[in-house]
């Protein structure tokens, strides 16, 4: 494996997929526990039908999942998908490339 790391463009970019990802977690989790909070209030839920609650759920995670999905090594455009979590890797494990740049302080 390479011991190569990402230009600063490529950097870049890797850090804002990372900052949008987390901010939309961050954002879904809260919605999540408000939408199950007042479910009922809200007449998504009752005790025999939970059809809109499943949608919107449904719909809150479907980002999270696309978001994952998404991701690829800059260096070698292999699909990086779970095994990012919120975070991108430390390294990919197609081409051994560091995900950040070498001038990087972080």
């Amino acid at each position: 494996m390479s011991s190569n790391y990402l230009t600063s463009e490529q950097d870049g970019r890797l850090r804002r997929w990372e900052s949008l990802n987390k901010g939309y977690f961050i954002f879904a989790f809260f919605a999540l526990i408000v939408i199950l909070v007042f479910s009922s209030q809200l007449g998504l839920s009752s005790g025999e039908s939970w059809g809109p609650l499943g949608v919107l759920i449904a719909a809150l995670v479907t980002p999270i999942i696309i978001l994952q999905m998404r991701l690829a090594c800059p260096a070698c455009g292999q699909k990086i998908g779970w095994q990012a979590k919120l975070m991108a890797p430390d390294q990919c494990k197609a081409c051994g490339t560091f995900l950040r740049a070498k001038d990087s302080s972080s």
